[in-house]
């Protein structure tokens, strides 16, 4: 019987949880991201290719882009190279020809970034950076992040 009404108990609070979270839908690449609850919803760029969000001193980026290297895993090595330039020391690097995740660390901050390919030589990427106190209570936000950042052809 306890276990009946733990199960119910998940199952009923599932749905709650997930409309805490808001989505963004990006017009000009077609992606869509799920955005964590709490979080301020910047203006979107002026071009529309994405937008802002801020949860307390937690920074949110997400944004879409024309590949202009020669592959979707050269456009991730120049991504992953422009954040070594400002500072962050990449120390987690997984890259394949549809997805990519690099993380890294600039004294007490953290970085988490994902790109995936989208159609017709475009890519969709979102940018996580938060304090390193905050790592264990954000994988999980990271996670979401990750499973909902979505492409359509």
């Amino acid at each position: 019987m306890r276990a009946l009404i733990c199960f119910l108990a998940i199952v009923l609070a599932a749905p709650v949880l997930a409309t805490d979270w808001g989505q963004y839908d990006n017009a000009r690449f077609g992606y869509t991201i799920d955005v964590p609850p709490g979080f301020e919803w910047g203006k979107e760029a002026d071009n529309g290719d994405g937008r802002a969000f801020r949860g307390g001193a937690t920074k949110l980026l997400v944004w879409g882009g024309n590949i202009t290297e020669d592959s979707f895993e050269s456009a991730v090595a120049a991504a992953k190279g422009f954040a070594e330039a400002d500072g962050w020391n990449i120390s987690y690097e997984a890259v394949t020809p549809s997805w990519a995740s690099f993380s890294g660390a600039q004294g007490k901050r953290i970085l988490y970034q994902r790109m995936i390919a989208l159609c017709d030589g475009a890519y969709a990427a979102f940018q996580l950076e938060y304090s390193a106190v905050d790592l264990g209570k954000l994988e999980p936000v990271v996670e979401q992040l990750v499973r909902s950042l979505k492409g359509g052809c």
